[in-house]
């Protein structure tokens, strides 16, 4: 098998980390890789920890077990940085983006010595004046693939508007908001 890429959200029940990296699944299948995108659940209330995985090949996956060593990691919301161990089995040769108005220097040292990149963008910030709500998964997935240049950018965001017409398709008037919450992180994210 090629280079597979693997990837783990941290979030909280209600922050959209499950719906993200099914989007990202969705969106990445229609540029013509393979991909995979699934939840593991604790309990199950808004604000509860969870997880999410995608696992992003140009080759059929065979794998499907849940994601133990991520190329990279992202963050839904800062305060997971006290209670989980967000860098555990992460590859230095990856990197993580963390939801936080923090700048890359002043989150590190939460991170237990993680040497690869670090990506910070202000989700909260962007979701509530592009969106006029707190939803930071659009958000943190620009900044996710502006860290990780899966794909070409335009063409993530050709297929990215064509998920939020199937997804959208009866709220049509969200789709603007979320195009531009996911290009303007894609923008905003400081990486280092």
């Amino acid at each position: 098998m090629g280079k597979m890429i693997e990837i783990r959200w941290h979030g909280r029940g209600g922050q959209g980390a499950k719906t993200a990296s099914l989007l990202l699944a969705e969106a990445l299948f229609n540029t013509g890789k393979y991909i995979q995108g699934f939840p593991e659940y604790g309990p199950e209330r808004s604000g509860a920890p969870l997880t999410a995985y995608n696992r992003i090949s140009d080759e059929p996956i065979r794998v499907h077990s849940n994601i133990y060593e991520p190329d990279y990691v992202v963050v839904v919301d800062e305060t997971l940085l006290a209670a989980v161990d967000v860098t555990a089995g992460l590859k230095e040769t990856g990197g993580i983006v963390i939801n936080t108005p923090k700048s890359p220097e002043e989150i590190r040292h939460y991170l237990k010595d993680y040497k690869g990149k670090v990506g910070t963008v202000d989700a909260k910030k962007i979701s509530e004046e592009e969106l006029g709500r707190y939803f930071p998964n659009v958000p943190m997935l620009g900044a996710i693939m502006a860290m990780t240049g899966l794909v070409e950018k335009e063409q993530f965001i050709k297929s990215m508007e064509e998920s939020f017409h199937h997804k959208f398709a009866t709220k049509p008037e969200v789709i603007d908001g979320n195009m531009r919450a996911l290009k303007r992180s894609m923008e905003e994210v400081i990486i280092s």
